[in-house]
């Protein structure tokens, strides 16, 4: 019984303190989220301008 308690007090003691390490953390979500979402934009970008010039040479690729 006594290991019992010594695992429900650790227990107990872990949950309290990830409760309070979330709460720290409630406004870095958000930074997160919107510096995500800018390397999204630049990747989406990024992309863009490097197909656009695959194509433009695929293009200029003469057959006869």
């Amino acid at each position: 019984m006594v290991e019992l308690d010594a695992i429900r007090t650790l227990m107990s003691s872990m949950w309290h303190r990830l409760r309070e390490v979330h709460a720290e953390q409630r406004g870095y979500s958000t930074e997160a989220v919107v510096v995500t979402a800018l390397f999204v934009t630049l990747a989406v970008a990024a992309a863009a301008v490097i197909a656009a010039k695959v194509l433009s040479a695929a293009n200029s690729i003469q057959t006869k």
